[in-house]
């Protein structure tokens, strides 16, 4: 019987090397998680739900920081795409990550850290219809995805900036959504200033991309002016980004209906004043219209001075309170 050949040591492999796997978790993420709670450092950016309807952020406690400022206060108020953020090279607007968008221009982080320290209280007003605020069964999460990515997106960006930001994103059809001033009142409310002298709104102002802009070899034709409606709505002054990050001229935009301009010809137009005479020794006046169309305005101004008693549910609850009231002699 043949015998078979020694093997040289040189034929056997040697054992696979085992790789080292670094971990991408730092010694401050660890000393954190085992912290107790009342020893780990706050979340920076807290974020909450109004109406089911409206996303509010606030970083760095916002509120207590500007709580602090003397009234009045300098609101400096932005949109958020386009305006802040924008697409990264190839990607859709509406596609959102802590990764997806890139500063809408350099100068932008830096120009806002200037507002901050010259005092005013920095604003995103967003729509944002996209997102869904429906509750995720299938996850235990109870944010959607469009509510995680968009609070992953601004995180990521708010993070970098690192100075009290305050985000309201109008998520439907509603009194938040811009134009509508609903966001606005809302920030009012957050901050204690709804004092009609609490904001200096001679010093305020709103930068948003949709101007009714027409079409140009720069860019396209603005997808709305819901952001110039809206500074308008609110009584501040509005500039474009071209124009508050980048000093551009002010651009030509188009406008089917300007309010101040209808107001304004209304108010000078020779219109005679409204009067109202009494008849009879007693009458019945009934008013009917919406809340706020001016039915009490009406009253005070001309029936009051008259000596006409005002029979009101708002006051008196009940159907059949009212024609008591009205059947009195």
């Amino acid at each position: 019987m043949k015998r078979s050949a020694s093997v040289s040591k040189r034929d056997v492999s040697p054992p696979p090397v085992k790789r080292k796997i670094e971990s991408t978790t730092t010694s401050k993420a660890v000393a954190s998680f085992f912290k107790p709670p009342s020893q780990r450092e706050p979340e920076k950016l807290i974020w909450r739900i109004i109406a089911n309807s409206l996303v509010v952020g606030h970083y760095a406690d916002t509120p207590r920081v500007y709580r602090e400022l003397p009234r009045p206060v300098k609101v400096a108020a932005f949109d958020l795409d386009d305006t802040i953020v924008k697409p990264k090279t190839g990607g859709s607007r509406f596609t959102r990550n802590a990764t997806s968008h890139m500063w809408w221009d350099p100068v932008v982080p830096r120009r806002l850290r200037e507002l901050h320290h010259e005092g005013f209280l920095l604003v995103i007003l967003s729509n944002q219809g996209s997102i869904s605020l429906k509750d995720n069964a299938k996850s235990l999460q109870k944010d959607t995805l469009s509510l995680k990515n968009f609070k992953d997106q601004l995180s990521s960006f708010l993070r970098q900036l690192d100075i009290p930001v305050t985000v309201l994103a109008a998520t439907a059809n509603d009194q938040y959504r811009k134009p509508r001033t609903g966001m606005w009142m809302e920030m009012k409310e957050e901050f204690d200033l709804e004092a009609d002298d609490a904001i200096a709104m001679d010093q305020s102002f709103y930068i948003g991309d949709a101007a009714g802009r027409e079409k140009t070899d720069r860019r396209q034709k603005d997808h709305a002016a819901s952001d110039r409606h809206l500074a308008a709505n609110i009584g501040i002054k509005f500039q474009t980004p071209e124009e508050f990050f980048l000093g551009l001229e002010t651009e030509p935009y188009s406008q089917s209906f300007e309010p101040k301009q209808f107001l304004e010809s209304a108010l000078s137009a020779n219109v005679p004043k409204s009067s109202f005479t009494k008849q009879s020794e007693q009458e019945l006046v009934t008013f009917c219209g919406s809340p706020g169309a001016g039915k009490s305005s009406f009253y005070w101004k001309m029936l009051q001075p008259q000596a006409y008693e005002r029979v009101n549910q708002d006051v008196l609850k009940t159907v059949s309170s009212i024609t008591a009231a009205s059947t009195e002699d």
